[in-house]
């Protein structure tokens, strides 16, 4: 049975890790700090997960302090230079807070099945079986049991051993990571690094520094020349989440990485050459969005080599209540509650409810509602969901009267835009020369619904 250390100061994060490995068939020790982790005699263990940020010592000392042993490294996405930096150190690989369960299990079984003398114990009852179901199968990393899921699955397991750039798009909340993860685990690149990058969580006058990296003096604070995060994924996997929210300068970049595999820090004159695999996510229309400048087309059908779309919760709805109840089992576990269920006054309500935020806003629900239950049965009160009839859909009818620069039929001629699509593609024509208000009223919707529906599709109103 592989045996993990946990080094962490804060105790729900602690416990939370620890309960979740146990779960999972491991051997669990936990310290609140590298020197107490020290006296537990950290190289005799199979693995240590660390958090960066540590009381005394950073967790970044563990890896000199038990030399024979992979360190994982826990950080947040704002210290993700750092991360990155530890992997340098010598860390195996990091994984950004908060983390979604799967995706701790994923990366424990990956950098365990590098170790061949655990891959090849068979007699104990608790060696890690997921390991080998988290490489031979997305639907280890994944959950869905529904045809438009399996379709994904299959779609995985075809372009996961090619060198092949994916798009994978999908709405927030919908798993896009857990893909690009499967992606990854899967391909000849698995014992090399996966970087995940958030494009929407880095600032814009920082974007191409962090992305391509800077020279000494290329501006002003750049004191030290610095790796960039392609430079850093040499060799393995680059996810860069939210690829529609690059700049034009870092697009234009990135698209010669593409071409040329090859990347040019700021401030420098001398080119350098990377060997990575590129994978990048949006819930975004980037088609609609090249149509109006907003994206490079060149760069787009770069990156749409290969396309694994990720369907929306309310497409697959048999899978809502095996979803809910994998959370549910995790809450329990977590709570210390192992007979909470679901009433069938409550599975009905979430078989209903549309969920626009997806499999996160359902993880969400069932953590909240298993906190607020008074008893071991979960009731919709409980769940505090607001089914709202009249927001379900955008009218098929999407525009009033008379607009001849934009007719309602467009969305017919054009067979490949749904009507989420035409609506975006409405928006972006026109938010320029028409308020609130006016969009509102052509669409036939509330401002209230508009707004919603810019977060929900990733449209950001123009900035006046």
């Amino acid at each position: 049975m592989p045996r993990i250390l946990i080094v962490e100061d804060e105790d729900i994060i602690r416990s939370a890790v620890r309960k979740l490995l146990q779960h999972a068939g491991y051997e669990v020790a936990d310290a609140v700090s590298v020197e107490e982790a020290e006296g537990l005699d950290p190289d005799s263990f199979d693995l240590i997960i660390t958090d960066l940020r540590l009381p005394g010592a950073a967790g970044t000392e563990m890896i000199n302090r038990a030399p024979n042993t992979p360190v994982l490294i826990m950080t947040s996405y704002a210290s993700l230079r750092s991360a990155v930096d530890s992997m340098k150190m010598g860390a195996v690989d990091y994984i950004a807070k908060p983390f979604d369960h799967d995706e701790m299990l994923a990366a424990v079984a990956s950098i365990l099945a590098r170790n061949p003398a655990l891959a090849e114990d068979t007699d104990e009852p608790g060696a890690h079986s997921d390991s080998s179901n988290v490489e031979a199968d997305p639907s280890a990393i994944m959950y869905g049991q529904c045809d438009a899921m399996q379709r994904v699955f299959t779609l995985i397991r075809k372009v996961a051993p090619t060198e092949t750039t994916t798009l994978i798009r999908g709405e927030s909340g919908t798993g896009k990571e857990l893909a690009a993860r499967a992606l990854h685990l899967l391909s000849p690149r698995a014992k090399k690094p996966l970087i995940s990058v958030n494009c929407a969580a880095i600032p814009e006058s920082l974007i191409e520094s962090e992305l391509f990296g800077h020279e000494k003096g290329a501006f002003t604070g750049a004191v030290s020349a610095r790796t960039g995060l392609i430079e850093a994924a040499d060799g393995g996997s680059l996810f860069l989440d939210e690829i529609g929210e690059l700049p034009p300068e870092a697009q234009a970049r990135l698209l010669r990485v593409l071409q040329e595999s090859e990347i040019r820090r700021v401030g420098s004159t001398e080119s350098r050459k990377v060997d990575v695999r590129m994978i990048a996510a949006t819930h975004r229309n980037l088609k609609a969005m090249t149509r109006t400048g907003e994206f490079r087309e060149d760069l787009y059908y770069r990156l749409n080599v290969m396309q694994i779309r990720i369907p929306p919760l309310r497409e697959r709805r048999a899978d809502i209540l095996g979803l809910a109840r994998r959370f549910l089992a995790r809450q329990a576990n977590k709570l210390g509650r192992p007979e909470l269920s679901l009433s069938p006054e409550a599975m009905r309500t979430l078989e209903r409810y549309r969920w626009p935020g997806n499999v996160r806003e359902l993880e969400n629900a069932i953590e909240r509602a298993s906190i607020l239950s008074d008893g071991d049965i979960i009731h919709p009160s409980s769940l505090d969901l607001d089914n709202d009839p009249t927001d379900d859909h955008i009218p098929e009818t999407l525009v009033e009267g008379n607009n001849e620069q934009v007719p309602a039929r467009e969305a017919d001629d054009s067979s490949d835009l749904s009507l989420e699509d035409y609506f975006q593609h409405f928006v972006l024509e026109n938010e320029d020369r028409m308020s609130e208000t006016e969009l509102a009223q052509k669409l036939g919707i509330s401002r209230k619904s508009l707004w919603e529906r810019r977060q929900r599709l990733g449209i950001p109103r123009k900035k006046t």
